[in-house]
């Protein structure tokens, strides 16, 4: 028999897998199919209208959450499809170098250079995806972000994107 006068705690929030899941997967993104990937880069695309500070802001947030939610989850650790976050924050750092707006052209430039080096992991980005755990899983997709705003970058000094 128990004792009523004995009450169990409930575990910490973040004992539960259930938020560091729900993290990872950008709230549930990441289980839509085809191409969560593609799903988890969309998700984030507004904050280009808050410039690129915003998305700064962003990148930083998300890969500092996905990393913390990652080492809570030792099966996303080998980076499952649903797992999206990363894309997230790699997508809102491609983001970054677009002027505030970014303007139709600019914003579909930086989804599709992201998901083009996401996809195909070119030199470094192919290089980060093949570090293990947390680091790995969010590495590659924030080289591709950076790559994908280097590339941005250029094309707006050479005066080819306003």
């Amino acid at each position: 028999m128990s004792d009523p006068a004995v009450a169990v705690a409930p575990a910490p929030l973040a004992a539960s897998p259930a938020l560091p899941r729900l993290l990872a997967s950008l709230g549930g993104i990441g289980f839509l199919r085809p191409a969560p990937g593609t799903w988890g880069s969309a998700l984030v695309l507004p904050v280009v209208l808050g410039g690129p500070w915003a998305c700064l802001g962003l990148a930083l947030l998300l890969s500092l959450l996905g990393w913390w939610a990652l080492t809570r989850l030792p099966a996303a650790r080998a980076d499952p499809g649903w797992v999206v976050i990363d894309e997230g924050a790699g997508q809102s750092l491609a983001l970054a170098a677009l002027p505030l707006g970014g303007g139709l052209a600019g914003v579909l430039l930086a989804f599709l250079l992201f998901r083009l080096f996401d996809i195909t992991k070119p030199g470094p980005v192919g290089w980060a995806d093949r570090r293990h755990g947390p680091t790995g899983v969010m590495l590659d997709d924030l080289i591709a972000g950076g790559m994908a705003a280097a590339v941005i970058l250029a094309l707006r000094l050479g005066g080819l994107l306003p």
